[in-house]
This record gives structure tokens, C-alpha cells and sequence, in this order.
């Protein structure tokens, strides 16, 4: 599957003048990539189309120029699908900051907690590991980037239509799931490769 490359980036000037626009469109991307689970977590599932955005962004938010760009690629690559998983920024949305502490607190190793179940197969969720995401007193943090590795039967059974697909956490104090709309399930089938 396709990776973000400099030639992928708009120079800031021409981004600037196609930002609103791109901004739109992906509006309509993310509208079938995202799933609450529970009262605070929400899958988004990633693609080229949200990480080319997420880098143009944040260049033309930092204006680090030419050599801010191997960094956001290193950061953002690893997010895009491979064609034989989904990947996912799974957030921890609490407003009120302090009961968001309280409840990260009660939250630690959630990052190794998430799954998907395709037609009775759990695919456990591999947590990004770039850095930890639980810290030594048991926070978890806020945001997780984890990895859901198919294999070409599970492929098959998530591209059938109307096929039930469960995405949860097993955690003992975040022990939710949500049924993936249909419209989610199509939309992530055409992750996969061929």
C-alpha cells in the first residue's frame, strides 16, 4: 500500500490556498471512519487520504519547513494501513479535565485491550509502540495508535456485506463495544489490498 512521500506534500503557499477545501473533503472521508465505543473512546480509523492531511497540517501549523518533513513522515507512516490491517487513533474523550484524570487514572494498559470480532475471530489490537502509553503510576494515556493485523480469511469475512463487526475493549474498567454501522464497514473494506 502507498506511503506518504515528499512529493505528496503541497509547498505551504499552495496548501494555504486548497486548505478549506481539502479540510471539506475530508470531512466526508472521516464521517465513516470513525466509531464511539462507550462513553469516552472513539475509534478513527486511519488511511492515506486522513495521514496526508495530518501531516500537511502540521507543517503548515508548525512551519518547520523542509526539514520538519522526514519527521512527520516518520510519525505518520506507520498509521496507514498495509493492506492487510486497519489501524486506528483511538481517543480518551473526557471535557472536564479533572475527572478526565480521574478516569485515565483507573485506565492504564487499555492500549493492549482493544479488539475487533469478524464473524466469531477476535483480532486483538497491536498498540503502536512508539512510546508507552500507560506511565509508571497506571495513567493511561488519552490517545492510542494501535494496529488490527488481519488474515485473508478474516479479510474475506469483513468485506461481506451486512457481516457483523463487534470493536471493543476488554479492559476490566472500560469493558465496552460497539457494533460497526454498515456504512464504517464498507468504508474500511477498501483498506485492504486487491
Amino acid at each position: 500500500m502507498r506511503k506518504i512521500t515528499a512529493a505528496d506534500i503541497l509547498p505551504l503557499t499552495e496548501y494555504a490556498k486548497v486548505r478549506a477545501e481539502r479540510r471539506r473533503a475530508l470531512t466526508q472521508i472521516k464521517r465513516n471512519r470513525r466509531l464511539e465505543v462507550g462513553p469516552f473512546a472513539t475509534f478513527y480509523f486511519e488511511s492515506f487520504d486522513t495521514m496526508l492531511h495530518q501531516v500537511q497540517e502540521m507543517l503548515f501549523i508548525e512551519k518547520g519547513g523542509a526539514e520538519q518533513i522526514p519527521d512527520e513522515l516518520a510519525a505518520y507512516n506507520p498509521l496507514i494501513p498495509d493492506g492487510r490491517e486497519l489501524t486506528a487513533t483511538v481517543m480518551i474523550e473526557i471535557d472536564e479535565p479533572v475527572r478526565r484524570t480521574r478516569v485515565l487514572a483507573t485506565l492504564g494498559g487499555i492500549e493492549h485491550t482493544m479488539y475487533l470480532r469478524v464473524g466469531g475471530e477476535t483480532i486483538k489490537g497491536l498498540a503502536e509502540e512508539d512510546q508507552d502509553r500507560t506511565n509508571a503510576e497506571g495513567k493511561a494515556s488519552s490517545v492510542h495508535f494501535v494496529h488490527f493485523p488481519f488474515s485473508p480469511s478474516q479479510i474475506a469475512a469483513f468485506r461481506q456485506p451486512g457481516k457483523e463487526v463487534v470493536v471493543g475493549f476488554s479492559h476490566p474498567n472500560y469493558g465496552h463495544m460497539a457494533v460497526m454501522p454498515d456504512a464504517v464497514r464498507t468504508a474500511l473494506a477498501g483498506d485492504f489490498e486487491g
